[in-house]
């Protein structure tokens, strides 16, 4: 990073309840020991610009890294949408022209028919965007399909400036760092690679064994805590 370039960083506030509510709540989720009836299963999306080259890069070679010019196309844009089972190392991507409510709608139908057909409840955790509620069912579906798809849902929000709790996060920022980190110029291609990416972390049973309990948080992060009048400390 040069100098003059800002690091991005989620800063959460200080002495915020609602805050180390929501943080202790995703903590003690991720205490639960693996059940399949109870899958714990995190998502999150992101996006890709598509870009097309104007000139053809120059190839590398001994000493010289490949090349490329300046000048470039946008070739639209591609939607990820990730959900993964920390505890099983497993995932499912889909790539989507759009992020609408019907697109995340879609989506979790498929990880309530498909993907844990026969788990009683998913324990459901993602951040609070607009899209992910159950509201977005309903829009899409007949009130009996978006209830029976909702009612298979145990959902946890990550609070505000708190998205690092969200395992399937830190998946996306795998996936881009591994896979998406230079220019790709069409769907077909974004849609191979990725594809490529997910069949290889499910090869390599690519788990998470997450350590940071509540107890690390009211130490570690103990400024996010609220400080009692009576005591003038964290209970």
């Amino acid at each position: 990073m040069k100098p003059w370039q800002k690091a991005e960083w989620c800063i959460p506030p200080e002495a915020n309840a609602e805050f180390v509510c929501k943080m202790e709540d995703i903590l003690d989720v991720y205490k639960r020991p693996y059940d399949e009836r109870y899958p714990v299963v995190c998502l999150d999306e992101s996006n890709k610009q598509l870009i097309k080259e104007t000139r053809t890069p120059i190839p590398v070679k001994p000493g010289q890294p490949e090349r490329y010019d300046t000048e470039y196309e946008r070739n639209g844009v591609c939607n990820i949408f990730l959900h993964f089972e920390p505890l099983k190392g497993k995932r499912r991507i889909k790539i989507t022209e759009y992020r609408k409510k019907a697109d995340w709608a879609y989506f979790i139908k498929e990880l309530v028919d498909e993907d844990y057909a026969d788990a009683e409840k998913i324990i459901l955790v993602m951040d609070n965007l607009n899209i992910h509620s159950g509201a977005s069912l309903y829009e899409t579906f007949a009130p009996a399909e978006a209830r029976r798809i909702f009612d298979k849902l145990e959902i946890h929000y990550t609070p505000v400036h708190g998205s690092w709790l969200n395992i399937a996060e830190i998946e996306l920022s795998h996936l881009s760092r591994q896979c998406l980190d230079r220019r790709i110029p069409d769907k077909e291609t974004f849609v191979h690679e990725v594809s490529a990416w997910n069949k290889r972390r499910d090869e390599d049973n690519a788990v998470v064994n997450w350590r940071f309990t509540t107890a690390d948080a009211r130490i570690k992060l103990k400024k996010l805590y609220p400080v009692l009048e009576s005591t003038g400390q964290i209970q």
